[in-house]
């Protein structure tokens, strides 16, 4: 594969940008690669700036489950460009898009509109907090919640990736409230809840860690959360940042039958737009300025081309067959798997939805520290050549690969006949 062009922009962003990235794990740092530059996506490929096309596996890391460039994705934005970008007021695609928000997943009856998912998790923890009038929270060790100074205590994703160790930047004193517990281990929480009955403000949960790799919930953990929260009177909130509307359209928590009190939002909801919403139980939200007294504000929340993207991405996906799709993802993932076990070398690939991570392990993965043992040499030498032969996947072992409706039998078909080749 040529890079000549991607490797001389590299050299001159770092220069420019930290690390000559706006996100760390696009660096591909731990892979021991340097980052591909993209110049247009369509569908379910991507063309490099140096004229090669590649199948992506990663979606924008999440907000493409229609593909790239979906035509009527991109009329919206446009038409929605030529009125203006930014009003700094209402407008009525974000009243649209709130009522669809509002309809979809059943636990939101009120939700407001931000900027992206960190700032969403940042203001439901304001809130959260205001509500209760308690300041600690639980998460889970290897949860990734955006970079709010709270949520970075033991964060998987990016943190993970470069094994950044605690949080410099942020005063011990901020972390301070924030109570850890290893996913999946309901023992913990219930610890921390009798240690701290009336202070827990609340638990924060990816539904479906998508941020040490993939790892599945274990039957009863999010009603157990569930429970421990409504006895404690602690707000249960899920992140579905990136599970809501990709593990179906009603998210995790109508895939999973389980109701938070308040969740977050990103990615999707923005069609590959800056977007992110938090939303829950109306007597909950009301407690949202200027309504009530949980102050939260931004500039652009609400923009016009955002609202407009979200709006023509949930109506397509509204009408789409995620059934369909997480059987093609299934089939692909077992013969992926079996590809790669025939090539003597420990491995397995949780799935669910239109969501993977492959890891290379036999060891029981419930939580991130079991997903660090994992063999990432091995993750490092089959991301290098599957890239090689034009599949773009997740550049870590801690994250997921997010596929699309837009992907097709010759993509998967091209994917494991590239697995074939890898050799170890």
């Amino acid at each position: 594969m040529n890079t000549q062009r991607s490797e001389a922009l590299f050299v001159r962003a770092q220069e420019l940008i930290p690390g000559g990235v706006n996100s760390p794990v696009r660096a591909c740092r731990n892979v021991h690669a340097d980052p591909l530059f993209i110049a247009e996506g369509h569908g379910s490929h991507l063309t490099t700036v140096d004229g090669e096309e590649v199948i992506d596996f990663l979606g924008s890391w999440g907000p493409m489950l229609v593909g790239h460039a979906h035509p009527q994705v991109t009329e919206a934005i446009c038409k929605a460009a030529m009125r203006g970008t930014s009003y700094g007021a209402p407008c009525a695609d974000e009243v649209r898009l709130a009522e669809e928000v509002c309809a979809a997943l059943p636990s939101v009856e009120m939700v407001r509109m931000v900027n992206s998912g960190t700032e969403a998790t940042m203001s439901a923890l304001r809130l959260a907090r205001g509500v209760t009038g308690r300041d600690k929270l639980i998460k889970f060790i290897g949860g990734y919640h955006g970079h709010g100074d709270a949520f970075l205590a033991s964060a998987g994703s990016g943190v993970a990736t470069f094994s950044i160790p605690g949080t410099p930047g942020v005063p011990a004193a901020t972390v301070a409230d924030t109570l850890l517990a290893p996913y999946n281990d309901l023992d913990v929480v219930r610890t921390l809840f009798e240690a701290h009955p009336e202070e827990i403000a609340a638990v924060f949960v990816e539904p479906v860690a998508g941020n040490m790799g993939l790892i599945l919930p274990q039957p009863g953990f999010l009603k157990g959360l569930r429970d421990l929260c409504t006895r404690y009177g602690a707000l249960l909130v899920f992140d579905e940042v990136i599970t809501g509307f990709r593990l179906s359209y009603a998210g995790a928590q109508g895939r999973f039958g389980i109701l938070p009190d308040l969740t977050t939002f990103g990615k999707i909801i923005g069609g590959g737009l800056p977007v992110g919403a938090y939303g829950g139980r109306a007597d909950l939200m009301r407690h949202v300025a200027p309504e009530g007294e949980v102050y939260q504000a931004g500039t652009l929340s609400g923009n016009p081309l955002a609202m407009a993207a979200g709006l023509a991405t949930l109506d397509i996906l509204k009408h789409s067959d995620y059934a369909a799709l997480e059987a093609k993802v299934h089939s692909f993932v077992m013969e992926l798997e079996a590809i790669l076990r025939s090539k003597g070398v420990s491995v397995q690939i949780p799935h669910i939805a239109s969501l993977f991570t492959v890891y290379f392990t036999e060891a029981a993965l419930m939580d991130f520290e079991s997903v660090r043992t994992t063999d990432q040499k091995l993750f490092e030498s089959f991301y290098k050549q599957m890239r090689a032969q034009g599949i773009f996947m997740a550049p870590s072992a801690f994250e997921a690969n997010m596929l699309s409706f837009a992907h097709s039998n010759e993509d998967f078909a091209r994917a494991l006949e590239a697995a074939e080749n890898v050799k170890f």
